[in-house]
């Protein structure tokens, strides 16, 4: 297998045209840095309004970090599964915090029916696998979830998994409809392509070095603008006050050969869907429009290591551990693997900041998942130049840096960054239960 991310090769065939860094000072009554799924939804948010000068600059290409890497699921389900946001924030809070995601993926679907984007827009139900008799109580509480909030759903037990994926070695699983898959690198640079259109000014491999006041300053300019939107991962001390907040987590993809018509049908026999099982680092598959099957996955010793895993050792045994579960496949040629690097929180739930003391700069962090990440971008956008017309001024409360965490920021320089995460991410995801569930749930409840 090569060391490179597919998602760069298909981007040969597309005509839009790189758009060279800034040189100079400019003004603007807003700024967006960063141009992956967030900062390209806050970009499309602002630019509604025409007589706004906006610009949106990335040190890399449009989509080149992050979502340009990403397995493009487009489904509410990330990192949190929603019995898992039950427990935490109780029905209201998790059905709350549930629509984000929703609400994103609504968003970027109708930017790409809205605009005829050219990105592999599948329409792939989401399908949650047990691994074993623990998955299938996942898959039963999962189920239950979604039947208390009212979502369509379909249990699967093991002796029916065979009907919907081609194998027996599942334990149960449950299929609901309303989501996708999608070339996320192809999307972000399609919506460059509105964006330019609609008059907002872009510069890539332009990289914000510093924040003063009002300006941000790059390498060979600055930009001088009202409101200031920072939708960034990875981001350094000395420019974000919130980097502390954020740590990553390391999972790996690979894209194989064009599977056949019958392998297809063998993998999928009743179409294709978006897969992960219940593991803890666990395994996710689907196919491409041209009938690659994208395989990802990670390992629990690689994924919050501090420096990029590049060999290809982790992603090589989650292929042969997929094959195992699908032995029809054991020729399969899988052409390019890499890395995905991704931003997240202690608990999984993105970060999203106003700045007390500077109001104009809005901060928006740690969001695992293209809806999440459309989702904050989209709302810090709306928030900034028409707060007071918005009715969802809640969600500052479930995405605040402040948040309870099981192992506190204090503790960090005794424990490691490291540490810190992986204990205060596995407690979220499977014990935690927010301090504040009857606040969120009154919050909820009041919109």
């Amino acid at each position: 297998m090569i060391f490179q991310d597919w998602w760069y090769t298909t981007l040969l065939d597309l005509p839009y045209p790189f758009q060279p860094p800034l040189c100079g000072h400019i003004q603007a009554d807003a700024l967006v840095v960063g141009a992956g799924a967030a900062g390209l939804a806050a970009a499309l948010r602002l630019s509604e309004n025409g007589s706004r000068k906006v610009v949106l600059i990335d040190r890399n290409i449009c989509g080149g970090s992050s979502t340009g890497r990403s397995a493009g699921f487009l489904t509410p389900d990330s990192e949190l599964e929603l019995s898992q946001l039950v427990r935490r924030y109780g029905p209201k809070g998790a059905k709350d915090t549930w629509e984000c995601a929703v609400r994103g993926i609504e968003r970027m679907v109708a930017v790409v029916k809205d605009n005829a984007l050219d990105c592999d827009l599948q329409v792939q139900d989401s399908l949650f696998v047990g691994n074993d008799a623990g998955g299938w109580k996942d898959a039963q509480e999962e189920l239950e979830a979604r039947r208390l909030l009212g979502y369509a759903q379909t249990v699967i037990p093991a002796a029916d998994i065979p009907t919907v994926l081609g194998s027996d070695r599942y334990t149960g699983a449950v299929r609901y409809p309303g989501t996708y898959g999608i070339n996320g690198l192809r999307y972000s640079q399609g919506v460059k392509n509105v964006l330019l259109q609609r008059g907002i000014r872009i510069f890539e491999a332009t990289e914000a070095l510093a924040l003063r006041d009002h300006t941000v300053v790059t390498h060979k300019g600055s930009i001088q603008a009202e409101q200031i939107i920072f939708c960034i991962d990875k981001p350094v001390d000395q420019l974000c006050p919130y980097e502390p907040e954020v740590y990553h987590a390391q999972t790996f993809l690979a894209i194989s050969e064009p599977l056949d018509d019958e392998e297809a049908a063998r993998l999928f026999p009743d179409g294709p869907l978006l897969c992960w099982d219940s593991d803890l680092v666990y395994t996710y598959w689907r196919l491409t429009g041209d009938k690659r099957l994208l395989l990802g996955g990670g390992s629990m010793l690689t994924t919050f290591e501090n420096n990029p895993h590049t060999k290809p050792d982790v992603i090589e045994d989650v292929i042969a551990r997929f094959k195992a579960k699908f032995p029809f496949l054991s020729e399969l040629s899988f052409i390019q693997y890499w890395q995905g690097r991704i931003d997240c929180t202690r608990d999984l739930m993105p970060t999203v900041v106003r700045e007390p003391e500077r109001p104009w700069v809005h901060w928006v962090l740690g969001c695992v998942g293209l809806p999440w990440a459309t989702f904050c971008g989209d709302f810090a956008a709306r928030h900034a130049f028409e707060t007071d017309a918005q009715d969802d001024h809640r969600f500052y409360q479930y995405f605040a840096e402040s948040r309870g965490f099981l192992v506190p920021t204090w503790l960090e320089p005794l424990m490691g960054k490291k540490l810190v995460f992986s204990l205060n991410n596995g407690w979220a995801k499977y014990f935690q239960v927010d301090k504040g569930k009857k606040a969120a749930q009154h919050r909820a409840s009041e919109f």
